[in-house]
């Protein structure tokens, strides 16, 4: 018998992909024929709501109402989200820490802490203190949640009316928010926030919490905290003891604190006072009858003619405090802290000088400075123009692009490699990846030594060093060493200055070069004390040794150079008088909106920046101009009478300045600052004596304390004299 073949398998084979294929075929149709009747039912279904006329009208509105309305919603959340990133921490509790500081020579200067005197409930305040808060700061407090729509109408037409700002749209809540959680400045990015954490607490705390921590966190001048802290510092009284003129006085101080402090200004603090009593009297809470008496009698303050607070420092020290001290049992402490009042007090004179006679020509509105003496003391910090404005620190917490001020790290890094000041270079278009930065004019030197690269600021070497010789990850490397401790981008433009830093981060890294190249041990805290004497923590027994961060070769190479920018490149308004050798760079961002100056004597590193909240760019306004100047007054100041120390590496001073002839009638020279005069006229005998008397006193045993009496919108931006963006020249040049 035959056996069949495999082909007669093949007619089997064929039926079966048939039939699939039939299958599917069908499935397909039948598929598409019940979604096409039921598209047929859905519609006739839905033809009976049709609506045509006035009604189609108002459906459409709805629909497109809709629609708009999901896209806001996602809109919101994305920028509700960082707010409430805000909320996370332990926002609720006050520090239980308890800080009285002193200055270097051991004078009180200032209250930290729940020092700043226990909160008491609303229910125990005065109704007239309750009444005038509301009535000056938000009348309709227990109408809104959190943002009031009709209030901030009505300031908007009286500020129309008015031609400016005469009343705040911002309700108790915002207010509130910001103090609790964000700074004080102003940009779009706050006042987003600061809405949506308002509504965030009015959706967590009651009305009558919300008022008693705005009672409790406001700043309210002198140093005080608070109003029950204001009372007692203003008045010498309880907060539940204060009259009905006090109270109106105390209401007025939120607003702006230092302008109508009483021990400050007492006319303008009882004028202020006599607006809230009437706002008293319009907002329906009292009549004119009840007032009349507080008018009559305005009230009258004690006599604090002490020390100015040095506010913006006692904050960073108090931040320092609580680092340090968080493992101590004791929470009542006396820091002796390292600051100058001498020199606080003239930093502060020379910030505001500058800004006030030449804020308004380069069109800046803010300054800041660190000074740090050899060795690492903290002697003067001025975080912005008004504490009472503004308690943001611009001294430690601004991050601003450094500019030309960065390139000293770049040049460090390279000098550690074994370059020398005099080492060829050469001064050419260069392109990293895609980039080619400009120098000032878009000209060019050819081969030109180091020194004269930064003594010029010229842009393309640091950027051919990064490039070809050291990469942007030594140079970060390097100015981590030094002392600046905000992250920075290892990005191609990083070597010009586009990284963000503090100001307290470039006087750190400055004072390696006049400690001979070691670490700088920044500080502000000398001793921590208990009230029975006991030294918890001194400076000098508990932190370890400094530490080398550039060689000596290095080092030297570095004060070198950067003692030849007063003299020949970019900073010669920042050469000292009397021959002082100064050592510095000048630093301009791109669009002028940041100006520094970072110089160093052998006795102070100080670091200056000038600049706007709002990032808007000044009037031309490069490091070499008013920063240079403003050092220049400070340290002409702070050199007099002191035993001069020298410049490591510095074996022949720089020349110091041609001085003019004097000449008949000459007009004074318009970009000079008038001199800052120390109040006191002393032999160097008598100078010498005194400093080595503060000096023993800074490392003897702390006397027993006297008791208690109660009481990033950074842009990508240009160095001097070149460009960070893609074939454009820079707008700024030292």
């Amino acid at each position: 018998m035959r056996e069949p073949r495999k082909d007669d398998n093949r007619p089997k084979k064929r039926h079966i992909f048939l039939r699939i294929d039939s299958w599917i075929d069908s499935t397909v149709w039948n598929a598409g024929f019940k979604l096409s009747q039921w598209w047929e039912d859905t519609t006739i279904f839905f033809r009976r709501f049709r609506v045509t006329g006035w009604k189609k009208v108002v459906f459409e509105v709805l629909g497109e109402g809709m629609t708009w309305g999901t896209a806001g919603s996602v809109l919101m959340l994305a920028l509700a989200l960082p707010a409430f990133e805000e909320t996370k921490g332990n926002w609720r509790a006050q520090s239980d820490f308890a800080v009285t500081f002193l200055d270097r020579y051991g004078n009180e200067i200032g209250h930290r802490g729940i020092i700043h005197e226990d909160s008491v409930p609303i229910d125990e305040l005065p109704d007239h203190l309750i009444k005038a808060v509301l009535a000056t700061e938000d009348r309709r407090f227990f109408d809104h949640y959190g943002i009031d729509f009709l209030g901030l109408a009505r300031a908007m037409t009286e500020n129309a009316r008015a031609g400016g700002v005469v009343q705040g749209g911002s309700t108790l809540t915002q207010q509130l928010a910001k103090n609790l959680f964000l700074s004080n400045e102003r940009t779009i990015e706050r006042k987003i926030k600061e809405a949506f954490l308002a509504i965030w607490l009015e959706s967590n705390l009651s009305k009558k919490e919300i008022l008693r921590l705005y009672l409790d966190r406001a700043y309210m001048g002198g140093g005080t905290f608070g109003a029950a802290a204001a009372a007692q510092f203003y008045f010498g009284k309880a907060i539940t003891d204060v009259n009905l003129a006090e109270s109106a006085m105390l209401a007025g101080l939120f607003k702006a604190p230092a302008r109508y402090a009483p021990h400050v200004n007492l006319p303008a603090a009882r004028g202020r006072a006599n607006e809230v009593l009437t706002n008293l009297v319009q907002g329906g809470l009292m009549t004119e009858g009840q007032v009349i008496a507080a008018r009559l009698n305005p009230a009258t303050v004690i006599d604090r003619a002490q020390v100015k607070a040095p506010d913006f420092f006692l904050d960073w020290a108090f931040d320092e405090v609580q680092r340090i001290a968080r493992p101590f049992a004791q929470h009542s402490l006396i820091v002796r802290t390292t600051i100058d009042m001498g020199l606080q007090n003239a930093a502060e004179d020379s910030v505001e000088s500058s800004l006030r006679q030449y804020g308004e020509s380069f069109h800046v509105k803010q300054g800041a400075l660190v000074m740090v003496e050899n060795g690492g003391p903290v002697r003067a910090m001025v975080g912005g123009r008004d504490y009472g404005e503004s308690q943001f620190n611009r001294a430690t917490r601004a991050l601003r692009q450094p500019g030309s001020s960065f390139k000293v790290y770049t040049y460090a890094a390279a000098m550690e490699k074994g370059m020398t000041p005099e080492t060829i270079v050469v001064d050419a278009p260069i392109t990293w990846r895609g980039w080619s930065p400009q120098n000032y004019g878009r000209s060019y030197a050819g081969r030109i030594t180091i020194l004269t690269a930064i003594a010029k600021s010229i842009n393309t070497i640091p950027v051919r060093l990064a490039k070809d010789k050291l990469g942007t990850e030594l140079i970060v490397q390097t100015a981590k060493n030094m002392g600046i401790e905000t992250p920075l981008r290892t990005d191609k433009t990083m070597p010009l200055g586009t990284s963000e830093v503090t100001v307290l981060d470039q006087a750190t890294a400055y004072a390696v070069f006049p400690a001979g190249g070691l670490q700088s041990r920044r500080h502000g805290i000398s001793q921590i004390l208990n009230y029975d004497g006991d030294i918890l923590y001194d400076f000098s027994r508990d932190e370890p040794p400094a530490k080398r961060i550039l060689s000596e070769q290095a080092n030297a190479s570095m004060n070198s150079m950067l003692t030849q920018i007063p003299v020949i490149g970019t900073a010669r308004k920042a050469a000292l008088d009397n021959g002082i050798v100064t050592g510095g760079k000048t630093g301009t961002t791109q669009a002028y909106r940041d100006a520094w100056f970072v110089g160093f004597t052998g006795d102070y590193t100080t670091a200056v920046w000038f600049g706007n909240d709002d990032y808007t760019s000044t009037n031309n306004m490069t490091g070499g101009s008013l920063p240079a100047m403003t050092f220049k007054r400070l340290m002409d100041y702070a050199e007099q009478g002191i035993d001069h120390r020298q410049i490591p590496g510095i074996t022949n001073p720089a020349p110091a300045p041609s001085k003019q002839p004097q000449v008949a009638n000459a007009k004074p020279d318009e970009n000079a600052l008038p001199p800052l005069v120390r109040p006191r006229s002393l032999s160097a005998d008598v100078t010498r004596l005194l400093r080595s008397v503060g000096e023993t006193f800074e490392k003897a045993p702390a006397l027993k304390a006297p008791e208690k009496n109660g009481g990033k919108v950074a842009v990508l931006g240009a160095a001097d004299g070149g460009s960070t963006q893609e074939g454009l020249p820079n707008a700024a040049s030292n």
